[in-house]
């Protein structure tokens, strides 16, 4: 998705994510993407019992949509964060305008391939490959990137972009300032008398164990932005990481969002702000889950004050981070982190860490030891 006004040259961002069903009728064919995806789920027979998975889950899950108004706004979120921080851009970072975003969602549309299609029309040949996930899993950002670089193949654009890569962002200043500033906001909602007492339960979208086994590095940087952000609050408030959304009958990283409340309320804590520290945009992991069925079990728990953390949506601080991020890693000429070059020690998937996206570091190189190749 870009906008109207035609392009020629620039820099196209691609914000990869999840993604989620727009109407009740994309629930089913996402479900079916997402069980399909043996770098999220290995299962037995998996295009079998995936599909078998999808079709028993299709029902419920539709109606959970339909509480939340019918489909995930999770497109129109990152419409409004791609528009955000590309006018944010346009003043940052002139040398590298006009900069426009294009969205690759990997269980529904738009996909990798029109993202890239989009650009090719757009005459874009500099490109960023930028997850909307500010933690690296290789479940999530790992199998973006090994999308969109099977995508990359499949419509032939192989050599036609210059890419890098932000692969992960979990301690950037301005996302742990924005998540910092959101739960100030939830705790002024608590009462004064209570609101230092207040527990801070930080929940992320959960992983099956068998990816956090081989290594993958989500628990410790999940871990590392809970740590910032409460650095950044510097309040006495007790504070706890969870996680949430656990799926099919594989065993998943915990504790539980959803035990972790019941726990709390056995134990007499009054007030709970959650946070969603992995989610920076609504969907129906907040609007549904955390927003009814957890803050339910909250208060049948005992939690008499259940407050959630706004997502970070469209707010303009997000906005700033957002577009601070990409230029500074414009400015940097650095493809991606050094921690993107280091596999998991278990890791079996042959195409992890495709080496496309680094093609800055050639680019440099090259200019580089053209310069040294020039009589003084």
């Amino acid at each position: 998705m870009t906008p109207d006004t035609p392009a020629t040259g620039g820099t196209g961002i691609v914000m990869l994510n999840l993604g989620g069903p727009q109407t009740l009728a994309d629930v089913k064919p996402f479900l079916q993407r997402l069980f399909a995806d043996r770098e999220l789920l290995k299962l037995p027979m998996q295009r079998v019992f995936g599909e078998y998975i999808a079709t028993r889950r299709a029902p419920r899950v539709e109606k959970l949509y339909a509480a939340i108004g019918g489909g995930s706004p999770i497109r129109r979120w990152t419409e409004a964060q791609g528009r955000g921080m590309c006018e944010r851009l346009d003043v940052l970072s002139p040398d590298t305008a006009p900069h426009r975003f294009y969205i690759a969602f990997r269980y529904t549309a738009p996909f990798s391939d029109d993202a890239l299609h989009a650009m090719a029309r757009d005459g874009i040949t500099r490109a960023v490959a930028f997850t909307q996930y500010p933690q690296w899993s290789c479940s999530t950002t790992g199998s973006s990137i090994n999308e969109l670089q099977r995508a990359l193949v499949r419509t032939g654009f192989e050599h036609h972009f210059d890419w890098s890569l932000i692969d992960r962002w979990h301690l950037h200043d301005g996302f742990i300032d924005s998540m910092a500033q959101v739960t100030r906001e939830a705790l002024q909602r608590v009462p004064a008398a209570e609101r230092d007492d207040a527990l801070i339960l930080f929940s992320a979208h959960s992983l099956p164990l068998s990816v956090i086994d081989r290594g993958d590095a989500y628990p410790a940087e999940v871990a590392a932005s809970v740590a910032a952000v409460m650095q950044r609050l510097d309040l006495p408030n007790p504070h706890q990481l969870s996680f949430q959304s656990d799926v099919g009958p594989v065993r998943w990283l915990g504790p539980s969002t959803e035990v972790v409340l019941r726990q709390l309320g056995a134990r007499r804590q009054r007030a709970v702000i959650v946070v969603p520290i992995a989610f920076t945009s609504d969907h129906i992991e907040t609007l549904y889950e955390l927003d009814i069925e957890y803050a339910h079990v909250a208060r049948s728990a005992g939690v008499t004050h259940f407050i959630r953390a706004d997502a970070l949506n469209a707010a303009p601080h997000f906005l700033d981070a957002l577009a601070d991020l990409v230029s500074s890693h414009l400015a940097g000429e650095i493809p991606t982190t050094p921690s993107y070059n280091h596999r998991c020690p278990g890791c079996t998937n042959a195409s992890c860490r495709p080496t496309g996206f680094d093609s800055r570091t050639s680019s440099t190189r090259n200019r580089a030891h053209e310069a040294e190749a020039v009589p003084a």
